[in-house]
């Protein structure tokens, strides 16, 4: 950064207490945001990290009413689950609050008056959906109806899932409320929008013009915004949850959460400094960065700045390092689907292995674009590199400093052109890990700090210490003392990133924090030091625990097509003489087998009580030919002939088709003499 700032306020998107949170939001904002917090504080600067759950809006109020609960329940048990996890995973926040917080709902009244008495937002009617027999307006979510993009019939007034198309409650078919199961009526409603299009100048040219550095992906989205032209947007909605409009005759009608909630990185300050909590948001010497998702994009970089330049007091973010998202096993993250790996269950299938985590999802990170978490990576990750090369030049350097020496630190000998060598490659890295953060490039900055362990892991195998201990003990002196410094060098730089065992390894190595200005000394700790006992950073994780995870997801998959299963549409009706044409059949097999070069066709010999035929049908998958001789099924006898792989196949054995793509055949419910007719 070219500017020098006295202070860095960092943000993270605040997760919304609807659900736990999982390993796509621990890879997109949190673990990202504490390494650079923990960065920051090694290097001595003021660092105000702030968190909290976002706590408002119809999601909440839809889960309450289907568990028959007060939405206040909803958010007090996962703001609760939520703020456990990041602890366990050690997001080192300032302050996690929440958003239903009285300060919050005081600061976030208070903002919204502010602007209404600076005339910063427009008043208009629109029409909008409302259900009379609830006697309410209906939010986008409240409201389903017919796509009219795909025709799908159960999309929200928000959002067809199915097709993905973005709507609004008025475009749907034949709409209706989700509250009541009525048909809702159109009726007028007055809101509050903030008018973005009166902004839209001075943010292309803060963006576009005066935040080139920003990452590509942020940039690009924020330029696509413009070029579509700014609108403006409600601040306001129909709704018995979220903070009330201060308003007189506004009964009825709260924030629109996406107004609300980033107001919470304000509420949540002044929560935690009530008498010096402007200092961080209104001083031109304080960086404001925003860790968050590329979903939350354009709230952070167009409509929050919009807000803070609105009320004219505020600084305006500095950096605002969006990721991509996070897949797991090749598939879209969905808590609806229950596909995630949530935290707060990692934790029991994987107890102490928090770091591993952190350092998969870091060197996976979708920094540039969506990445993907596999169990079969997440293992290989740990056994090979924290393991075995990590882990293992900690371990040896510790047991064999204990074994030659009782745990005290040998003094340094003279150093060979080797060691001088190493050390030279050691203290180099520091100025690329610092760009590399500098820049929010934390999956090539762990690359840079692995390499480092790689560095200390080659020295001591190509030494050979515990073959020259007879030899050459003076020698062997020198490469301990090495290999002790190299592991309290370790301690600085895997800090920000591994905070689990590096707290170990300077148990291990009986020291406290060191600044990351030292990366690079050959004299952090002093001979004569006593360390302590050798313990394993981490431990191998074996084949049985990944495949439990892999079964798991295969349940989940299973449960999923089931649960969304629907049958097909029926076709357009046909006349009975059509019907009539088809000659249905029952008959018995006589020979089965898989046709070669060929996966999904089996060959049948059908005793079909007129000398037999031959049919070639695709159900490879489901079944094995053996199974199957002796066994009835039914067919059409009147089909034309088509070849197959080379073979006439005479007919078309019938099959179902399940919830979950498998076929099962048709057979009689009794023994039927082959030849019989199905009418």
């Amino acid at each position: 950064m070219d500017k020098k700032f006295k202070r860095t306020l960092i943000t993270s998107a605040l997760p919304y207490a609807n659900g736990p949170v999982h390993i796509g939001h621990l890879a997109g904002v949190y673990v990202p945001a504490d390494i650079y917090a923990r960065w920051l504080r090694l290097k001595g600067e003021d660092v105000l990290f702030i968190g909290g759950s976002d706590e408002h809006g119809v999601p909440i109020t839809l889960l309450a009413k289907k568990e028959g609960v007060n939405p206040q329940d909803i958010v007090d048990r996962y703001h609760g689950i939520i703020k456990k996890s990041f602890e366990e995973f050690g997001i080192s926040f300032d302050i996690y609050s929440r958003t239903t917080s009285k300060t919050h709902h005081q600061v976030a009244s208070d903002f919204f008056k502010t602007l209404y008495d600076k005339g910063e937002f427009i008043e208009q009617e629109s029409d909008q959906l409302y259900d009379e027999t609830a006697k309410q307006f209906l939010a986008d979510r409240y409201v389903t109806g017919t796509c009219p993009h795909c025709g799908n019939k159960g999309a929200y007034g928000d959002q067809c899932e199915k097709c993905g198309k973005d709507l609004s409650a008025l475009e749907l078919i034949d709409p209706v409320s989700t509250i009541s199961n009525s048909k809702p009526v159109l009726r007028k409603t007055k809101h509050w929008y903030l008018p973005l299009d009166r902004h839209q100048q001075w943010l292309e040219k803060w963006i576009l013009n005066d935040h080139k550095e920003w990452k590509s992906n942020v940039y690009g989205q924020c330029k696509s915004w413009f070029d579509m032209g700014l609108k403006p947007r409600a601040v306001s909605r129909d709704l018995d949850w979220g903070i009330s409009l201060p308003l007189p005759d506004t009964e009825g009608k709260v924030l629109y959460v996406w107004f609300d909630a980033p107001i919470g990185y304000i509420s949540n300050t002044k929560e935690l400094l009530p008498n010096d909590w402007e200092k961080w948001w209104k001083d031109p010497e304080t960086r404001l960065i925003h860790f968050i998702g590329k979903d939350n994009i354009v709230f952070h970089c167009i409509v929050f700045p919009a807000m803070l330049k609105a009320e004219g007091s505020f600084i305006l973010p500095d950096n605002v390092p969006a990721n991509e998202f996070l897949n797991l096993e090749g598939d879209k993250i969905s808590t609806s689907r229950n596909w995630a790996v949530w935290l707060n269950e990692y934790l029991v299938d994987f107890p102490g292995k928090q770091d591993t985590l952190r350092y998969v999802l870091t060197a996976n990170a979708p920094e540039t674009k969506d990445n993907d978490f596999t169990w079969k990576d997440f293992q290989t990750r740990h056994n090979s590199e924290l393991v075995a090369i990590y882990g293992n030049f900690v371990n040896r350097s510790v047991v064999l400093t204990n074994k030659y020496y009782n745990g005290v630190v040998p003094e340094r000998g003279e150093l060979t052109d080797y060691d001088k060598q190493t050390l030279a490659e050691f203290s180099d890295t520091r100025k690329e890990m610092d760009n590399y953060l500098d820049n929010f490039r934390f999956r090539d900055a762990l690359k840079e700090v692995m390499n480092l362990a790689r560095i200390g892991n080659k020295y001591l195998a190509e030494t050979e210490p515990w073959k020259l201990a007879k030899t050459d003990p003076e020698r062997v002196k020198t490469i301990m003392n090495i290999s002790i410094q190299i592991c309290a060098n370790l301690s600085i730089a895997f800090e920000p990133f591994l905070p689990f065992s590096t707290e170990k390894l300077r148990k291990q190595l009986n020291i406290g924090k060191f600044n990351w200005s030292e990366i690079g000394s050959i004299d952090l700790i002093k001979a004569g030091h006593q360390i302590g006992t050798p313990e394993l950073l981490f431990e191998k994780i074996e084949d049985d625990a990944i495949q439990a995870q892999l079964d798991r997801l295969q349940r989940i998959k299973k449960e999923n097509e089931q649960k969304n299963w629907k049958p097909n549409e029926v076709k357009s009706t046909i006349a009975f003489d059509d019907f009539g044409k088809l000659d249905l059949r029952v008959g018995t097999v006589l020979d089965c087998q898989k046709v070669p070069k060929a996966d999904k066709l089996l060959q049948f010999k059908i005793d079909d009580g007129m000398g037999g035929r031959t049919i070639v049908s695709g159900i490879a998958k489901w079944y094995k030919p053996e199974d199957l001789i002796g066994k009835q099924v039914c067919f059409i006898a009147n089909l034309a002939p088509r070849m197959l792989k080379g073979i006439e196949s005479q007919g078309m054995i019938l099959s179902t088709v399940n919830s979950d793509g498998s076929l099962c055949i048709v057979t009689p419910q009794k023994q039927t003499r082959p030849g019989c007719t199905i009418e």
